[in-house]
């Protein structure tokens, strides 16, 4: 009877953690829903950004590509200059470590990349969130290039749409979805790709840190690719977060297992 009774009484202390967290974030006006970012694929800002919120975040992860291994890196800055509209700007290395086969291609700076995220609906009745954006790439060649070759080799435009849901309070689910078209300098080529990304996160309440599964797919005329995303949010500081995500494609003809960290850093957050 009394390990009963404690863990009822824990429910409604659960409950409350929630609606006190949630009730947070959501009391401010314009109408902001609380919702789980993934974290391999973020997004350019939450969906109902209010006007001043900033965030850095900064990337490191491996792919084991089979003949050799690949090391990324990104620094990304993004903010909201006005309610619902957030604007980012990012800079992705390829790194490859010297001393791997010939198979390895050259480190390089991936590109220039810049985005922009408006948040159209948001309804506090159906905790649903809806935005549109715009991600364009200025893709760059290798180190070893620079001062005899082209600087910049192509373009990518990447429109997207993204809609999420939170279910009650812990439950979240995601959708990013866009296509992408290369256009490549040299050549005059341009291929075109989608990409849809669905989400499925649970955070643990009364807190910022959840649990959940990215599923980045990838769809061509000829083929399709997928990546499983296992991951984890951890709140270091009030002001500074962790995501760590594990990648497991689905075939490995091209790559096999990989890991990424993400570092947040949320300038002005208060508690």
């Amino acid at each position: 009877m009394i390990t009963n009774i404690g863990v009822k009484a824990q429910e409604p202390e659960k409950k409350e953690q929630d609606s006190i967290y949630i009730n947070e974030i959501e009391r401010k006006k314009p109408a902001k829903i609380l919702h789980a970012e993934p974290l391999y694929i973020d997004l350019i800002r939450d969906l109902g950004a209010r006007k001043g919120e900033k965030e850095w975040n900064v990337g490191f992860g491996i792919t084991d590509r089979n003949m050799y291994d690949e090391y990324e890196a990104l620094v990304e800055y993004e903010w909201a200059p006005m309610d619902r509209l957030g604007l980012e700007v990012e800079l992705p290395f390829s790194i490859y470590p010297s001393g791997m086969n010939g198979n390895a291609p050259s480190s390089k700076l991936n590109s220039l990349k810049i985005a922009g995220q408006y948040s159209f609906f948001v309804s506090e009745k159906f905790n649903t969130s809806m935005a549109i954006g715009y991600i364009h790439e200025l893709e760059m060649t290798e180190f070893v290039n620079y001062g005899t070759e082209q600087l910049f080799t192509g373009n990518v435009y990447n429109p997207f749409y993204i809609v999420a849901k939170r279910w009650g309070s812990n439950f979240h689910s995601l959708l990013y979805t866009g296509p992408q078209f290369l256009h490549h300098f040299s050549n005059g080529l341009v291929e075109t790709n989608w990409q849809i990304n669905s989400n499925f996160h649970y955070m643990i309440s009364g807190t910022r840190n959840f649990i959940g599964i990215e599923l980045n797919k990838n769809v061509g005329t000829d083929y399709f690719d997928m990546t499983i995303r296992p991951q984890m949010r951890l709140g270091i500081m009030d002001n500074l977060l962790i995501g760590i995500v594990a990648g497991v494609p689905i075939s490995r003809d091209n790559e096999r297992f990989s890991t990424f960290l993400r570092l947040i850093y949320e300038p002005g957050h208060r508690k």
